[in-house]
């Protein structure tokens, strides 16, 4: 697995077994889409199983600034400007996952959802950090993964969390016969979390 440079890790922890409906995305059915499906079977086999549940310590709010209550969120797979296909598949099934690993909010369709989640891939920059001068190759190397994002509320229309310019920086090392898909899923996984973490934040 690729190391990540930043460290923003909350571990939460396992405990509230109650069974909750899985809702799943249709996904185009290309070659590029399919290395994120073992994420998404993870994903289900938990929920399936009434694995680990969110932490009810986490201050992740439940009512809208209409009053109503906050119980569902739509993902939809962000847009990407990047030319590698199927990252923003690998970040929209880490989304689902933290989501409801990690939160009270059930994943819905937009049609059924009080809560929508948006976004967009900018920028993947990668940069060598170490060398092999016996070999003349790069030996360690940074990906930097820049995203924005957006939650709003469906009803209202209001903002709940935005973030133009939402960073992720992970390493591998290639002679560790790490790539950079190894260091894509890694930043994936790393950011999804920190976006979950941003939408505990007071409205």
């Amino acid at each position: 697995m690729a190391r990540p440079v930043d460290e923003h890790h909350r571990t939460s922890p396992c405990g509230d077994n109650r069974r909750r409906p899985v809702v799943c995305v249709i996904r185009p059915t290309s070659r590029s889409c399919r290395r994120g499906a073992g994420v998404a079977a993870t994903a289900c086999a938990l929920w399936l199983s009434g694995g680990c549940g969110y932490s009810t310590d986490r201050p992740f709010p439940t009512t809208a600034d209409d009053g109503q209550p906050i119980r569902t969120i739509a993902v939809e797979i962000f847009e990407s400007r990047e030319f590698r296909r199927g990252l923003e598949l690998q970040l929209a099934e880490a989304l689902m996952k933290r989501i409801e690993a990690e939160t009270p909010y059930r994943l819905a369709s937009r049609e059924n959802a009080d809560t929508l989640l948006t976004g967009e891939i900018k920028e993947i920059r990668q940069s060598t950090i170490g060398r092999d001068f016996r070999r003349n190759r790069p030996r360690e190397t940074a990906m930097t993964l820049i995203i924005a994002f957006h939650w709003k509320n469906l009803r209202t229309g209001r903002t709940l969390v935005e973030r133009p310019n939402f960073i992720q920086t992970v390493d591998y090392v290639r002679p560790l016969g790490e790539d950079f898909y190894d260091a894509s899923q890694e930043a994936m996984d790393k950011i999804a979390e920190r976006i979950v973490e941003q939408m505990e934040s007071e409205w």
